[in-house]
């Protein structure tokens, strides 16, 4: 992302708050993995997707309006020592240079100089909840200033919340955000591909899983979007299964839920194939059923259609599928009111994508479903999971099947960003017999 490109994202941000007022977004915690080992730093979303800036210890804030700058971090500063250890710092100099900060401040003098920052202003706006420890810091500065408001100085009056107006914001993606989720999705592509071309019986799902983190490495995907579902056999009926431990079965099924992520933009894709590289019949006809009920989902992505139409489409053919197979008995209609298919289809069809793999954005507007509008992204993901129930025949038992792409809501329609990772059956067959 260009520093032009974070700066438009301030403006918006900053046209939506207006005068007398004040952002306050601390960027997200490090934590430690075990003893004094942390897990890999990564930033906040909304502190990302604002300022780019990608250290811990780091706060920003946004004032509309100020005459000696409305762009400012409180960093870290330059320490040689700790750099020998530990790696480069921006410090307050590259903060300005490298960030486009209009001033910087070090992150030890916050607690000096926030709150005469938020003195004089109306609205302070914060999200509480997201960091305990911080929220008790801004309650004890706005506390403070409301005391001293009896010596004639001014307290804010209203705390907005910040996340809803961000989420707003990041709902919408730019050509330069829409560039790295087609990174994203290009590397999650070859990764899926790779596993297929990799998997056979007897080898262990942490190895398929090896295989997606090495092609995303080769993409520049340091990390995964989210941690990597790989499950064979019965562990695909398991949604949110990550343990990826057991051996892979002859004439089992292999669902595969991974993404890489790039310039912190996710891809999420699913991808369901037979382990030995041939589906089975029932296995087929199970499938054949989630892959048509994609594709009328996809279709009904298109500006205008509220979020849930890829739902109703989806679902509708998911139950027809179901009661042609005999696994549903009963009248279409009724089954669909009646949501029969949760049995085997419990969860929704899709999600935001951006940022965040489960990304942020309101589904309901003034309680009715969101209309689709162009820069969207979002995931179409029908499934079908069926375990062991007595009334179903043993032949369908034990089958788990997700089929998952990216979708962006264009003007005139739609775009596939991962529609390149195979998904018909005789394109996955071919695949797999010729690796």
């Amino acid at each position: 992302m260009t520093k032009q490109e974070f700066a438009r994202r301030r403006r918006n941000l900053m046209d939506l708050m207006g005068g007398d007022s004040i952002a306050v977004l601390p960027n997200a915690l490090e934590l430690i993995r075990n003893r004094d080992v942390h897990y890999p730093f990564r930033s906040d979303s909304h502190f990302q997707y604002l300022t780019g800036f990608e250290e811990p210890e780091s706060v920003m804030v946004l004032i509309p309006g100020r005459e000696h700058g409305e762009f400012l971090l409180f960093c870290r500063e330059r320490n040689l020592e700790k750099e020998i250890w530990d790696g480069y710092r921006q410090g307050l100099e590259g903060a300005v240079a490298n960030f486009a900060a209009d001033d910087a401040y070090p992150i030890t003098d916050l607690d000096e100089i926030l709150p005469g920052l938020m003195e004089g202003k109306e609205k302070v706006y914060y999200t509480m909840g997201n960091q305990p420890a911080f929220d008790q810091r801004m309650v004890s500065w706005l506390n403070h200033l409301r005391q001293a408001s009896r010596s004639g100085k001014h307290s804010p009056t209203e705390i907005i919340e910040l996340e809803h107006s961000l989420s707003e914001l990041r709902l919408f993606k730019s050509s330069q955000e829409i560039k790295a989720m087609r990174h994203a999705a290009n590397a999650s592509v070859a990764a899926h591909i790779r596993a297929m071309e990799f998997t056979a019986p007897g080898k262990w799902e942490y190895e398929v899983e090896a295989e997606l983190l090495h092609e995303f490495m080769r993409h520049g995907c340091r990390s995964p979007a989210y941690p990597s579902i790989v499950g064979g056999g019965e562990n695909g009926c398991i949604l949110h299964y990550i343990e990826n431990n057991q051996k892979l079965k002859n004439n089992d099924l292999l669902l595969i839920d991974a993404g890489a992520e790039y310039d912190c933009y996710a891809a999420d894709i699913t991808r369901t194939f037979p382990v030995n590289g041939k589906f089975t019949p029932a296995q087929k006809a199970l499938y054949q059923i989630v892959l048509d009920a994609q594709y009328a989902a996809i279709d009904a992505v298109r500006p205008g259609n509220h979020w849930n139409q890829p739902h109703e489409a989806a679902v509708r053919v998911l139950t027809e599928g179901l009661l042609s197979l005999g696994i549903l008995k009963g009248d279409l209609e009724t089954l669909i009111e009646e949501a029969a298919y949760r049995e085997f289809y419990m969860h929704r069809t899709g999600h935001w994508l951006g940022m965040d793999v489960h990304d942020v954005g309101d589904y309901k507007v003034g309680g009715a479903w969101r209309l689709l509008e162009p820069g969207m992204v979002l995931t179409i993901e029908p499934g079908l999971y069926i375990r062991d129930p007595e009334h179903v025949d043993s032949q369908y038992h034990f089958i788990g099947i997700r089929i998952e792409d990216d979708v962006l809501v264009t003007k005139d329609g739609h775009d596939v960003l991962t529609d390149a990772a195979p998904k018909e059956i005789a394109d996955i067959e071919a695949l797999m017999a010729n690796a």
